[in-house]
């Protein structure tokens, strides 16, 4: 076994990111920006206003207030989109709208609330400051200046922002086809009646969820009974599918499982083979290059037991996931969204594994407490779906007392 850090750092730094690709504005949303986007024009792309309200000189306005307001006609309404007067008159106001062009002349824009207006002309119940309510052309950024760098998963706001833009499509990287391998004689689909001996199958589901959490869309779900021949073809059409395979189940020590012994016989290089987590240990890392296309694919194998399976997608295979969409720091998520809190019961565990306990963090009198849920054994799903996060029990510890302050990892199956 190695370490469960060990085992991330060298899965990171095994999987490289996948070619780029071009990508129109309205597909981006969840792709990774395959290199850095300048500004194609000032933003703001000339002054505007921030507020409803008058655009003003402030020569003109000096010292009004509301008990000696300054009055000034109104020789002009500007809306958003208008192209508006050239210039301000002396003497004189713009009613103005937010997001209108401000022109040359108008120092400050007075908003509404401190202004009357009454037959075509406006009393100005407040001086304002040089340049207020005014967005300054360029003020956010500079033609040519960078705006995001490489790497960055686009989000709604990264849409919003590239869209200012005014360009219709960005390079991205490519999401990964993904092949899911279910082993296992016993499981059968929701929706069938069961027989005596068999369970249903809550891997494909979830795990296909969870790719779908991170925006794979490319996907082939596979199942194969506890046979060698059809362990080894089903494999095979996965490779042959996928950028990254995860198989689930089949990997232990038992007469029937034969899926470490596939990988071996389809000469997969073996990156490692058990990591010294629970839940999780049985987990298998290994690389394989296309027979035909010559490319780089990726080899998962996980446990079969539920919550193995789940936790140890999202601790390992998550992160592989990203890096091959391109995002360069793929244990961002898990990094910021990492907290210490209050342990509210003891824990237990043999020294030799690091232990994931699923818990609930809470915030009680400002102070963060971390619930541990209850069934905690590897097939129990309840536990994990209602947990917000892992307590990281750390490998050669075997107690960790009530009160104690633990690291926590809030569970977010989206980045």
């Amino acid at each position: 076994m190695i370490p469960y850090d060990e085992a991330r750092s060298l899965v990171l730094s095994t999987v490289q990111a996948l070619p780029k690709t071009r990508v129109r504005l309205e597909k981006l949303l969840g792709m990774v920006i395959g290199e850095p986007i300048p500004a194609s024009h000032d933003l703001p792309l000339f002054d505007n206003s921030a507020v409803d309200g008058y655009g003003v000189c402030l020569a003109d306005v000096r010292g009004a207030n509301e008990a000696v307001p300054v009055t000034l006609p109104v020789v002009a309404e500007i809306r958003a989109g208008d192209e508006g007067p050239d210039t301000l008159p002396s003497a004189a106001a713009f009613k103005i709208f937010t997001g209108a062009l401000v022109p040359v002349g108008v120092d400050a824009v007075v908003m509404r609330e401190h202004c009357i207006e009454e037959e075509g002309r406006v009393r100005i119940l407040r001086e304002p400051k040089a340049g207020e309510n005014i967005r300054r052309r360029g003020e956010e950024y500079l033609r040519g200046q960078e705006i995001l760098p490489e790497g960055v998963r686009v989000s709604p706001a990264v849409v919003g922002l590239l869209a200012s833009l005014g360009q219709a499509s960005f390079m991205v990287h490519k999401k990964p086809t993904v092949a899911i391998v279910t082993t296992g004689s016993e499981l059968i689909k929701p929706g069938k009646p069961l027989t005596p001996g068999k369970i249903y199958d809550s891997n494909s589901a979830a795990l296909k969820a969870a790719c779908d959490a991170l925006g794979v869309e490319d996907f082939l779900p596979l199942h194969c009974r506890e046979d060698l021949n059809e362990t080894r073809k089903v494999v095979e059409l996965a490779l042959d599918f996928a950028d990254l395979v995860i198989t689930v189940g089949g990997l232990s020590m038992g007469d029937h499982d034969y899926v470490k012994q596939v990988f071996d016989e389809l000469s997969i290089k073996e990156q490692f083979y058990k990591v010294a987590v629970k839940p999780g240990k049985p987990v298998y890392f290994g690389t394989n290059i296309h027979r035909r296309k010559h490319k780089t694919q990726y080899v998962f194998g996980l446990p079969g037991n539920p919550v193995s399976a789940l936790v140890i997608f999202n601790q390992l295979v998550k992160p592989a996931i990203l890096k091959m969409m391109g995002q360069e720091n793929a244990l961002f998520g898990q990094k910021v969204t990492q907290l210490r809190a209050k342990l509210s019961r003891d824990l237990r565990k043999a020294a030799g594994r690091t232990e994931l306990v699923r818990a609930v963090i809470s915030c009680s009198g400002g102070e963060l407490f971390a619930h541990p849920t209850a069934g905690q054994d590897s097939h129990m799903l309840g536990g994990l779906a209602l947990a917000n996060a892992l307590l990281v029990f750390p490998q050669d510890e075997e107690h960790l007392a009530q009160g104690t302050m633990v690291n926590a990892e809030l569970l977010n199956w989206y980045n």
